[in-house]
């Protein structure tokens, strides 16, 4: 059954069609993106890189279940092109024309990387295959608590994993609540390259919300991407100047997009928990409109009911996680979530964009303006 909304239990296919009624949704043209303009501290290499219009193209990041095949995965890094914005609405289209995109099994590789998924207590066995990679890699996990040489990180524990070869870490589900990982090879340059995503454990007995959604929040400087497309831009780390903002790779109006990008799709009356991780160097403080939230857990611990209280931003920094639950008891309609530096919510000199998605109830899905952002979206229905 395909899922509408940001990964995690949105609405099927058939109940969004059903909910958007004979509106009418068109698709805008699908144009050729072209790169923000942007920056390199080394000549990009083509060392037996695929040409540019060999690459693949990312898809949405997708929930893998460990549990459901026998507590393994397996992850490889791919060279891919990012369509962050394709369309040409909203100062688009924006494009990250190469990234290092990770792949789950079989499954196609996306940016930011598969949400794994698991229960406290099933420990999983993670293989780094890079048996067809271009370059060293690892994989690191925040937070749980792992044996020194599974940390993942070459320079304390001595494992790499080159071009040409594999390795497998096991991860122990011993943390549970929402964590983040990502390689730890070269860190500045890998991440910035696409290498991170989220890693679930619920805890035993978890009992999920109505709706239940990951948002994964990204500051990119392009020239990194730009560079290693084979463009002569100049990139130095120590000069970053990020000019992309992301909610789970994608910038408004395509978050907007029910299958590609990433709306909160709600009916009236539902329990929502979203489940935050920022895997930028920025923060980003996250605000919704017309509903007041708590944050009921944060980077791997449970919020007691004591400390929490009502709001409507969290500052969320780089690497942490922030878990929110709201009840969707608004004015039935269409509401903003977005980064509150405005500069952020921007595709280049345009406004809105960037890291900025939203709420959508499906009372409001068979209305004009929802049409409207649809097709600003690139959403055919």
């Amino acid at each position: 059954m395909t899922q509408m909304g940001a990964p995690g239990s949105g609405l099927s296919r058939r109940e969004f069609v059903a909910a958007t009624g004979t509106t009418g949704i068109v698709a805008t043209a699908g144009c050729a993106s072209a790169p923000i303009n942007g920056g390199s501290d080394e000549p990009a290499a083509t060392d037996g890189r695929p040409a540019q219009q060999d690459l693949p193209t990312t898809s949405p990041p997708q929930v893998v279940n460990a549990d459901e095949q026998g507590n393994q995965v397996t992850l490889r890094s791919v060279p891919s092109r990012h369509d962050v914005h394709p369309g040409e609405s909203m100062g688009g289209p924006v494009e990250l024309p190469q990234v290092w995109a990770w792949q789950a099994d079989d499954r196609e590789p996306s940016v930011p990387g598969p949400i794994i998924r698991t229960t406290e207590g099933e420990d999983i066995e993670v293989t780094l295959d890079n048996t067809d990679g271009m370059r060293p890699h690892t994989v690191h996990f925040h937070a749980v608590e792992k044996t020194w040489e599974n940390d993942g990180v070459p320079t304390t524990t001595g494992i790499t994993v080159p071009a040409g070869e594999s390795h497998t870490y096991d991860i122990p589900a011993n943390v549970p609540g929402t964590h983040v990982y990502h390689c730890h090879y070269q860190t500045h340059r890998h991440i910035d390259m696409g290498m991170y995503g989220i890693f679930r454990v619920d805890p035993e007995g978890y009992e999920p919300a109505d709706k239940e959604y990951f948002m994964t929040l990204k500051d990119w400087d392009s020239r990194l991407n730009r560079q290693f497309a084979g463009e002569d831009v100049t990139y130095n780390v120590r000069n970053r100047r990020p000019d992309v903002f992301t909610i789970n790779g994608k910038a408004a109006p395509h978050t907007l997009h029910p299958e590609q990008g990433s709306p909160v799709l709600v009916e009236q009356g539902d329990t929502v928990r979203i489940h935050f991780a920022n895997n930028g160097y920025m923060d980003h403080p996250m605000h919704l409109h017309n509903h007041r939230f708590q944050v009921v857990a944060k980077d791997g611990g449970t919020i007691p009911e004591a400390a929490r209280h009502d709001r409507d931003i969290t500052s969320i920094p780089p690497a942490s996680r922030h878990t929110i639950e709201f009840e969707a008891d608004a004015d039935p309609g269409i509401y903003l979530i977005h980064c509150h530096k405005v500069k952020h919510v921007m595709n280049g000199q345009t406004y809105p964009g960037g890291m900025l998605t939203g709420i959508v109830y499906e009372e409001a899905m068979d209305t004009e303006i929802f049409a409207q952002l649809m097709e600003y979206a690139g959403y055919e229905g």
